[in-house]
């Protein structure tokens, strides 16, 4: 079975790379993610806990014991929506505040992450507000798809009057 970990929590997403594997069969029944699982990381270096993504696959999968499933009620808010919110900056300077920290390791517990103030506005104002990201994302993802392209496309015009 495919064990997530906090390697594989980027942008907010959940991705299936690099993955270990596991056969414990308690494990499995008790980490077994769902479509829509949101996964907090709370254990690792300083400017990783915190890390959250949501799970959007079908593949089954467990997630690794230092990540902590949100449980949310899920006609109050969308997974989405809290994945946004819990990766703000405002709410990871707040997990900063408050996280346990020791030599290279830094912690939130479970009791932390509950204190955590979470604005939940009517979820129609949810989908608005996940859509103008969304869309942002998407924006985001085009410009970058040309940077990466102009530094290959300055290479070959040098290229060709360095022959």
């Amino acid at each position: 079975m495919p064990v997530i970990r906090m390697g594989n929590i980027k942008k907010g997403k959940i991705f299936l790379d690099d993955l270990v594997y596991t056969n414990n069969e308690e494990e499995i029944i008790k980490y077994m993610l769902k479509r829509d699982d949101v996964l907090f990381n709370r254990t690792n270096s300083p400017e990783l806990v915190g890390k959250v993504g949501i799970y959007n696959h079908d593949e089954p999968a467990i997630f690794a014991g230092y990540l902590i499933r949100i449980n949310y009620i899920k006609d109050k808010i969308l997974p989405l929506y809290l994945t946004y919110i819990l990766n703000s900056e405002k709410i990871r300077n707040y997990g900063f505040s408050v996280m346990s920290k020791s030599v290279h390791q830094a912690n939130i517990n479970g009791t932390l992450l509950k204190a955590y103030e979470i604005p939940v506005p009517p979820l129609d104002e949810q989908e608005k507000i996940v859509a103008q990201i969304e869309e942002l994302e998407k924006q985001i993802s085009e410009a970058q798809a040309v940077i990466d392209s102009s530094k290959e496309k300055k290479q070959e015009i040098l290229d060709k009057y360095l022959k």
